[in-house]
């Protein structure tokens, strides 16, 4: 079990600069190559995800070295970025690892640490400091609900997005193939988002009590 101490904050904070570095590595090297589309490249959930990841580890790392107690919205915040994350990872590498590239790419190699990093290393790391650190405020199983609110307004924003200018971050959101798949996926990731935090919260205080 990781106590709440200096080093706790240090580590948050530092696991939040290895997001925030990864992200300027691809976008320093897709510019260096002119192939850097910032419309695009800040729609896609991993973006979006690492960026708000490291915004919540940064925000309660700083609390802890200030020795100041969480509030509930942060912790919230955390457990829906640790279920944001594990999404990430999961479905990076269950589906979209080995899917074609952008066409426009061709011949364009992502580097590979960061993709690495945001996609299997980081999730797993935000996955684990979520069950091994104690929460101040203790999340009853109805707050898992509230992690719906941020995948839910990126789906509606990349769907609005996708029918205006036809383009799509993920072919599971693309109705090309169907809106039955498109909606089967949709209510598919949502579950997976309620049950991941529904299984995060009694997984952690079962974990913390184990640490007493």
């Amino acid at each position: 079990m990781l106590k709440t101490s200096m080093g706790l904050g240090f580590l948050r904070i530092a696991m939040a600069l290895v997001l925030f570095g990864s992200i300027f590595w691809q976008i320093t090297d897709r510019v260096a190559h002119n192939l850097f589309r910032p419309t695009e490249y800040f729609t896609y959930f991993t973006i979006t995800s690492c960026l708000l990841t490291g915004l919540a580890l940064v925000l309660s790392g700083l609390r802890v070295l200030r020795n100041q107690e969480e509030t509930k919205f942060l912790t919230l915040f955390r457990l829906t970025m640790a279920a944001s994350m594990v999404i990430v990872g999961v479905i990076y590498n269950a589906l979209l690892a080995d899917a074609a590239p952008d066409p426009r790419d061709v011949g364009y190699d992502w580097p590979v640490l960061p993709n690495l990093l945001m996609h299997t290393y980081m999730p797993i790391l935000v996955f684990l400091e979520w069950l091994l650190t104690r929460t101040a405020v203790p999340l009853k199983l109805k707050s898992a609900f509230w992690v719906l609110v941020y995948p839910l307004s990126w789906l509606a924003f990349a769907i609005t997005r996708g029918f205006i200018t036809g383009w799509w971050a993920y072919w599971f959101i693309d109705p090309q193939y169907g809106f039955a798949t498109m909606a089967q996926w949709i209510l598919t990731i949502a579950a997976f988002f309620v049950v991941l935090a529904v299984g995060l919260l009694p997984a952690q205080k079962a974990i913390a009590k184990l640490g007493k």
